[in-house]
């Protein structure tokens, strides 16, 4: 079988991280790394042995690439990956996949026309304890699904926290995207969202918790925030309430991989580690995205159409703040 040939674009941490997860995916090989410094380019191409690049389009049109991997800002998510499937290459897309739905929706749409793979990281789908609660909310082992909480923490939109991301928004998208994708995963559309905020300094939204409302009275709870106090850990985690049992992960992200807390109690039990098999999620869905363009596997976990489910859940946030009211969906 051939090596999938990949062009990555982009150089930040995202493509450090997407770099690295290929030298360990034996059917797949980064031809070329893209970014307008050229130093920056090359520091991610040696991670994998691959040519450096400053201007895109080349990559892009590269008559040796297969696939192109976008690790750009979210705001030029769009344009770059219209381009490559027009280009004919098959395109795997960071989330959140675009900033406006429109936008979102025509990335779909130019993958259809140009018969193209679209995948998109919705990388909690990688996630071992996610993956695992989504299993046992499949099996009913431990009764229905009640309730979710989660949470994202962070301190980014402070101009003096060394996580500052100037082009990062408000948390309804960047954060908020991956645990709205995460509930949808789990208990399918709401039937009602509302939202409350607490106000930065200039008067944005800082950080949000949004109530989920999903038939038979089960709920769930998304909460983001770029305001944590400079220098605090970026903190992730969710709590999942079952009928017998209740799950907790806490992972805290400091100089390197997260230190993970995942315990479950129940059945009169107090609060025990699961013990899991830890992979490098980035790893796990460039490999299905690898997987997919051979056939090997389907593309409906990654598909572009959870992406947009749950861009339109960030959407609807972003509404509900700005009228001061629930939105209602028409099905759920």
């Amino acid at each position: 079988m051939a090596k999938v040939r990949i062009g990555i674009l982009g150089a930040g941490a995202m493509g450090a991280a997407h770099a690295a997860a290929y030298t360990d995916i034996r059917d797949a090989s980064v031809v070329g790394v893209f970014s307008r410094d050229r130093s920056r380019a090359r520091a991610i191409a040696a991670i994998c042995d691959a040519e450096a690049f400053t201007d895109a389009t080349t990559l892009i049109d590269h008559a040796g690439i297969d696939a192109i991997d976008v690790c750009l800002p979210s705001a030029v998510h769009h344009a770059a990956v219209v381009r490559a499937l027009t280009a004919g290459k098959h395109v795997f897309c960071e989330s959140p996949l675009a900033l406006a739905l429109d936008e979102a929706q025509a990335m779909r749409d130019a993958a259809r026309r140009a018969d193209r793979l679209l995948q998109v990281g919705l990388l909690m789908r990688s996630v071992s304890a996610y993956q695992h609660v989504k299993a046992v909310a499949s099996s009913g082992e431990h009764g229905a699904l009640l309730s979710v909480a989660t949470w994202r923490l962070g301190s980014y939109l402070h101009a003096d926290a060394p996580g500052h991301k100037a082009h990062y928004g408000d948390p309804s998208t960047e954060p908020m995207t991956f645990d709205f994708d995460f509930i949808q995963w789990l208990m399918g559309r709401p039937r009602r969202l509302s939202a409350s905020a607490v106000r930065s300094s200039r008067g944005e939204p800082g950080e949000i918790s949004a109530l989920l409302e999903h038939d038979g009275g089960r709920h769930a709870t998304v909460m983001a925030s770029g305001l944590m106090p400079p220098g605090s850990p970026f903190t992730v985690g969710f709590r999942a309430l079952f009928e017998r049992a209740v799950f907790t992960l806490l992972s805290i992200f400091e100089n390197g991989p997260p230190r993970n807390t995942f315990t479950v109690a129940g059945n009169g039990m107090p609060p025990r580690p699961v013990t899991l098999i830890e992979r490098n999620p980035y790893q796990v869905e460039l490999e299905r995205f690898v997987d997919c363009i051979h056939g090997l596997t389907t593309a409906d976990l990654l598909d572009v159409e959870r992406a947009i489910e749950a861009l339109a859940l960030s959407k609807a946030t972003q509404r509900a703040l700005l009228d001061g009211r629930p939105i209602s969906f028409t099905s759920a």
